[in-house]
């Protein structure tokens, strides 16, 4: 590989914009191709190459578990080392998510995958319009990280499915990263829309989400209900024994979700220890660096509106605004694809667009546009970088202020001892009502249709609040802090004040005036209180009583008048009372369970009681047995139905659905033989306190490989069953006595 490989540019030319895209793309991989970082598009065998010379300017060296410490000369070198260890843990994987992103996953998959390809090679050809604009930090890379993936393909062949060849380019990489519609959310709309296709002011469509909009992959948020989340804590100097403001950031995805924990380090560029996902350089990152941390957990942003314009009756495939005609863009995909018979075909999609965004429908009077912020913003990756190479809160504000990352809290901390929150959106300044994803707006002027978003300073924040402590669970930014709650009053749409049960854990963990150590963030994090239990029980025993209990429910009843109220894995009780809340909320079909509702005039005191004892008691009389019948025994220890399995690991562990009021989250799937086994919630979860030096624990219970065959695939796991973290080795002395293994990517 020469300089190329690192110096290129694609070309600018004056072709419409579609076609440069193609045409850059065509230029792009000749200039890659001819440098070496590209091999013809053959299935390579396994076969010893040449190493790049990227090579020979970084180093890995893997500490305990299989963490990857990238020590790199430059940026490019450590992203070809970051794409090397990331294939090295999660092969095809990796591959699959980048064919996607540029549109070419129906040549595996087949005619199935052609909608979504043709979305995708949208995206892709923005992604061929702005490589260039991007800072030559951030274009390196994308270019080292290409350059790895490549040279990983063509020494390792044989380990990647037959369609794998090694032409993955820069543009390939920044695909990903692209703010870009999917079709899950337009098809949604589009599908109520059809059952009511009327022309009122406002047009009834559906209830859809805002997922997928930012370049992130929808499928790997879906979770269950009441469990989809994260939690993110800051302390304060003021609140921690050292003296030292302590961050802490905890993820509740599938455990499929790809996090993906290693340390880059670029001698005065970048020193940053955290997470990275799986299938790129840049995807919702989280972790520090010498100077400060910062963690993510999503929020209900809504960056979006779906409009109804004029049908111009008088001009084929144009539209009404202002008295004005406007066309509608006509865009012809054609995706290639393997037919059941295993030749490649293709397919022609016709994807129509307006000066304001997607057209999700046209019907005789009307056509229905999805007008999102933000749409192609390309630089996500930029501000991921210029976030993890920044040294001050001030820094790091600058580098939120370019607006690509809009669906996540964020909760910061610093060795300067500032704790920081910030609810992060592309906030459309509406001049209507919210359509709320349930109608589509009638717009017959341009006042009609929002025009700008706010900017990151009108965001809801908060700067070292009293009592020393933020903290965020997915619920709305007003009570990040109960000593200063955000007051309801924005001129844009925020989501409404909310507290659910699993934030409210959260609360009554730091609302205090507790001093904690490092140590004591982990293990306070770990909590096993069922907040749910706390509110309820005694008004079911109450119901229970009343009822008239034969002798099984009484000696029932008996267990969980005398249960801790948690979900520890030794804890008996737990399993008879999410059987019959189960089973209780059934009954009552959708209708409120308790007898007071979430007040926000008592925030941490409701929802509370049970709005129907007469169903509560029956559901329980039903529970016991059926608890005997499932579990084997109604008195059964929570962990002997709840398990950790991965690879050889099968043991007992603590945690609930955040609907239960846990703070320490699972989600689980039935196994054969009837056990629940871990497949969710908690997974990664790292602890920081910034000192001089940054001192850390970390645990990724699903490991850094999925393969059972490697040895990283559980040797966390039964370490996260046990509430255990890791120390996160940091310093060069601690890293160099450490290691396991060192090597450069090929060797």
């Amino acid at each position: 590989m020469n300089d190329a490989c690192g110096s290129m540019k694609p070309a600018e030319a004056t072709l419409p914009s579609r076609a440069r895209a193609h045409a850059v793309r065509a230029v792009l991989l000749l200039t890659l191709s001819a440098a070496g970082c590209v091999a013809p598009s053959v299935h390579p065998a396994n076969r010893p190459a040449t190493a790049p010379h990227l090579a020979e300017q970084v180093e890995i060296r893997r500490t305990e578990h299989g963490i990857p410490h990238i020590r790199a000369d430059n940026l490019e070198a450590a992203a070809f080392a970051l794409a090397w260890v990331q294939l090295e843990d999660h092969g095809a994987v990796v591959v699959r998510s980048l064919q996607g992103t540029r549109g070419r996953l129906a040549l595996a998959d087949g005619s199935g995958r052609i909608d979504a390809d043709a979305r995708a090679r949208q995206r892709h050809a923005r992604a061929m319009e702005t490589f260039s604009s991007l800072q030559q930090d951030t274009r390196d890379i994308y270019t080292g990280f290409a350059a790895g993936l490549n040279h990983y393909i063509r020494t390792h062949g044989d380990r990647l499915p037959d369609w794998v060849t090694p032409d993955f380019t820069p543009v390939d990489i920044l695909a990903r990263d692209i703010n870009w519609p999917t079709d899950g959310p337009l098809d949604s709309f589009r599908r109520r829309l059809l059952a009511d296709s009327t022309d009122p002011r406002t047009v009834p469509a559906t209830a859809g989400t805002d997922a997928g909009t930012d370049g992130v992959d929808g499928d790997v948020m879906a979770q269950a209900p009441g469990n989809v989340g994260s939690n993110a804590w800051a302390l304060a100097p003021e609140r921690t024994t050292s003296g030292n403001a302590i961050l802490l950031r905890n993820p509740h995805l599938s455990w499929s979700a790809g996090y993906y924990e290693a340390h880059v380090r670029v001698d005065g560029e970048l020193d940053f220890y955290g997470d990275f996902r799986i299938g790129g350089p840049f995807t919702v990152i989280g972790g520090f660096n010498p100077y400060l941390g910062f963690a993510t957990t999503n929020n209900a942003s809504r960056s979006h509106e779906y409009y109804a314009v004029r049908v111009d009756g008088q001009r084929p495939d144009h539209v009404l605004l202002d008295g004005a005609s406007y066309p509608l863009q006509r865009e012809d995909v054609v995706v290639e694809y393997r037919a059941d018979d295993g030749a490649i075909a293709s397919a022609t999609r016709t994807l129509w667009s307006s000066p304001w965004g997607p057209v999700v429908h046209r019907a005789d009077s009307l056509v229905y546009i999805y007008r999102p912020a933000r749409l192609g913003e390309h630089r996500a990756g930029e501000q991921w970088l210029a976030m993890m190479k920044a040294r001050s809160l001030a820094e790091w504000q600058d580098a939120m202020r370019i607006g690509a990352r809009t669906t996540s809290n964020f909760t910061y901390a610093d060795r300067e001892g500032n704790i920081f929150y910030v609810w992060m959106a592309a906030a459309p300044r509406l001049p209507h009502a919210p359509g709320g994803d349930t109608v589509a707006i009638l717009a017959t002027r341009s006042g009609d249709m929002w025009q700008d978003v706010v900017t990151f300073d009108e965001l809801p924040q908060l700067h070292n609040p009293p009592g020393g402590y933020i903290r965020n669970e997915n619920d709305s930014p007003h009570y990040t802090n109960l000593n200063q709650v955000l007051p309801d009053t924005f001129s844009f749409e925020v989501e409404s004040p909310s507290l659910r049960l699993r934030s409210q854990h959260g609360l009554e963990l730091l609302h205090n005036d507790r001093r904690f150590s490092l140590e004591d963030v982990v293990a306070t994090k770990h909590s096993m209180r069922m907040l749910l239990a706390e509110r309820v029980v005694d008004d079911l025993i109450s119901a229970v009583r009343g009822a008239g209990p034969d002798s099984a429910t009484a000696r029932a009843l008996a267990l969980l008048e005398a249960w801790d109220r948690t979900a520890a894995a030794g804890s008996r009780g737990g399993v008879l009372f999410e059987t019959w809340w189960n089973r209780y909320r059934s009954l009552l079909a959708g209708a409120e369970p308790h007898a007071v509702a979430w007040d926000p005039s008592a925030p941490l005191t409701t929802p509370s009681g049970l709005a129907d004892p007469v169903r509560a008691a029956a559901a329980f009389t039903w529970a016991v047995p059926e608890t005997a019948r499932r579990f084997g025994a109604w008195d059964v220890a929570w962990g002997d139905v709840h398990r950790v399995r991965r690879g050889s690991v099968d043991v007992p562990v603590g945690g609930c659905a955040g609907a239960l009021g846990c703070f320490r989250v699972l989600n689980f799937a039935s196994a054969d033989d009837g056990s629940r086994v871990v497949n969710g919630g908690d997974g990664w979860v790292i602890a920081i306190e910034f000192g001089e030096t940054p001192r850390a624990y970390s645990v990724l219970g699903y490991g850094q490989s999925p393969d059972p065959a490697s040895p990283y695939h559980d040797s966390q796991a039964a370490m996260f069953a046990d509430n255990r973290m890791k120390r996160v080795y940091w310093t060069e002395r601690e890293i160099e006595t450490a290691t396991v293994r060192r090597y450069r990517p090929g060797r």
